[in-house]
């Protein structure tokens, strides 16, 4: 009789354990391909109003999130400070304008965003006002801004272009 028992309690033992296996694999965000390479899970982004951002920026922190404006003008600011530290060697942050005001471009200075230098430079030429998307990771909330990294970054529509004289 006691011999039952113990095969009964193994084998639920044994199934416990390979259920385990199985829940702990199937929550692993990576994922192996057939040559052993290492390929990271889809990042899911959520498309968020940046007036609401910067008026609830705690709610937003290490939210991924995707935002659709008008681009305003690149910039420093924010760079090199260090509770939210961007280098400026590394990065370039750049406004965008106001959603909430239509008769004068004013940038809203209160989210902080970065992008690389190096993809930055491919965007060299835009001006106030086109329009933009980009998408990102918020990283900080310090100063009671919204600090965020741009993962993607893309020109949706540019106004003409105005030839100088």
């Amino acid at each position: 009789m006691n011999k039952i028992k113990y095969f009964i309690l193994i084998l639920a033992l044994a199934m416990g354990i390979g259920v385990n296996v199985n829940a702990i694999t199937a929550t692993t965000p990576n994922v192996v391909n057939n040559k052993n390479q290492i390929q990271k899970a889809a990042i899911t982004y959520q498309l968020v109003n940046p007036l609401s951002m910067v008026q609830n920026p705690q709610f937003y922190l290490n939210k991924n999130v995707k935002i659709k404006a008008k681009f305003d003008k690149f910039s420093t600011l924010g760079l090199d400070y260090k509770p939210a530290m961007r280098s400026s060697e590394e990065y370039i942050s750049f406004l965008i304008q106001r959603p909430d005001v239509i008769d004068h471009n004013i940038p809203l200075s209160e989210l902080k965003i970065f992008l690389k230098r190096s993809e930055a430079e491919k965007y060299i030429d835009l001006d106030s006002g086109d329009e933009i998307e980009f998408s990102g990771k918020v990283f900080s909330t310090a100063l009671g801004d919204v600090w965020m990294d741009v993962n993607q970054f893309t020109v949706i529509t540019e106004k003409a272009k105005v030839e100088k004289k």
